[in-house]
């Protein structure tokens, strides 16, 4: 099994079917024979489990006796437990990721489909694996849907070509809930096509303390690359939306505590690759940073014409924030 799991527990049998034409291959069910490639896990009358050769149990835990005897029953040898919660669905996964990830015992948790994303990051390291109740096709298809929503879009060198003054306009910080590190940062442009890697404010300087939750990102009209390839404009953000957070390593969501707009002088700048060329209006300002190559950070106010910055292209056009196949002209 894979370090974080994902079972699906269907309500009947058309859900199984439906699931695993969607490509889901655990389940928590009996096993049906003429699904080669699916592994099952179901309950046996004892209430034990074996997987993968694992001594498993599966328990519910609504007081803090069962908790306590969960953990016993891992300093006998079992090597994965699987919750069932009550009430109280955080406090008591957090006590048994403590006490069962210093004993070598991985935790699975029961949940709904909605809970999925919680329990992967409580504690911030989360659980080992999850069972998701489903009962409809419609919450089977919101969990297939949210399966890809962390994407990584792909980065290329940009050559800037000029950087103008460009008057006084609107812009938005986004700040998020979550730390920035070097390199990391958020994909604004003028234009659906064309987006630039801004920077986080985590840079400390002689006139400014670091705000490494924030990003100085570009004029209200930009676009901004969200989770799932769509885009929004700078001016839609609230707080609680999803961020996708960019760097040359990689991407994260965090989510959004507040945009806050001011009036502010801004930028123009132009950049070029091969494919194109596009632009972004940001605040001009010393805090406010590009990403170069390897996640150097350079200030828009030390850009000049020839320095090399990373930039995402996209060959669709855009209609309420989805691609589109058509044409569409933006300049």
């Amino acid at each position: 099994m894979t370090e974080k799991e994902l079972f699906i527990r269907p309500g009947n049998a058309d859900l199984l079917q439906k699931a695993y034409s969607l490509g889901f291959r655990n389940f928590f069910a009996e096993p049906v024979a003429e699904l080669k490639e699916a592994v099952f896990m179901s309950e046996d009358p004892k209430s034990q489990l074996v997987i993968d050769g694992k001594r498993t149990v599966l328990a519910k835990v609504s007081k803090r006796e069962e908790l306590d005897a969960l953990v016993k029953l891992s300093d006998k040898g079992a090597k994965r437990v699987i919750v069932e919660t009550t009430d109280w669905k955080v406090i008591p996964l957090e006590n048994l990721i403590a006490e069962l990830h210093s004993r070598g015992t991985q935790l699975f948790a029961c949940g709904e489909v909605s809970s999925r994303p919680l329990l992967f990051t409580i504690m911030e390291k989360g659980v080992d694996g999850v069972v998701l109740s489903v009962g409809s096709n419609e919450e089977l298809e919101q969990l297939n849907a949210s399966m890809d929503q962390v994407e990584s879009p792909s980065l290329s060198e940009g050559e800037v070509v000029a950087v103008e003054e460009a008057g006084v306009g609107d812009r938005v910080c986004v700040d998020t809930a979550s730390i920035l590190e070097r390199g990391e940062g958020v994909l604004v442009g003028n234009t659906s096509s064309f987006f630039f890697l801004v920077h986080n404010e985590n840079v400390r300087s002689e006139f400014t303390e670091p705000r490494p939750f924030r990003v100085n990102a570009g004029a209200v009209h930009c676009y901004i690359f969200q989770p799932g390839g769509k885009t929004k404009y700078l001016s839609e953000l609230s707080a609680g939306d999803q961020l996708l957070v960019v760097s040359p390593s990689g991407s994260r969501q965090c989510v959004l505590g507040r945009a806050k707009i001011e009036r502010r002088p801004l930028v123009l700048i132009r950049a070029m690759t091969k494919r194109g060329e596009g632009s972004v209006l940001v605040q001009q300002a010393e805090t406010i940073r590009l990403v170069g190559p390897g996640g150097k950070a350079i200030s828009v106010t030390e850009l000049r014409p020839g320095e090399r910055i990373l930039v995402h292209e996209e060959a669709s056009g855009r209609h309420f924030g989805t691609r589109v196949d058509e044409f569409i002209l933006e300049k």
